[in-house]
């Protein structure tokens, strides 16, 4: 499977790999650590010990001090998150 392809992918994958370099706080490591339990539980091996604590918090905070559309585009990130899961999820159920 090119997780690449599925929807999302260009915010969640450097996501992954900020996590794996012990980034915590950015937007793509932040929407991992709201999903993890079900990206894990879909295959994905996600670094445990570099998850943020209140992700959603953080994320939508951060937004906030860098966006007027904080509120839109956090709703924006998670529907991208919540595509990447479910298409994540079919690959590894089929």
């Amino acid at each position: 499977m090119n997780l690449n392809e599925l929807p999302g992918a260009e915010i969640i994958l450097p996501g992954l790999s900020d996590l794996h370099n012990g980034e915590s706080n950015t937007i793509g490591a932040l929407l991992i650590a709201i999903a993890s339990t079900r990206l894990s539980e879909a295959g994905l091996d996600i670094p445990k010990d570099h998850l943020a604590p209140e992700p959603e918090l953080t994320l939508y905070a951060n937004l906030q001090d860098k966006r007027e559309d904080a509120y839109s585009y956090y709703n924006a990130l998670l529907n991208q998150l919540n595509s990447f899961c479910n298409a994540l999820e079919l690959n590894y159920k089929y």
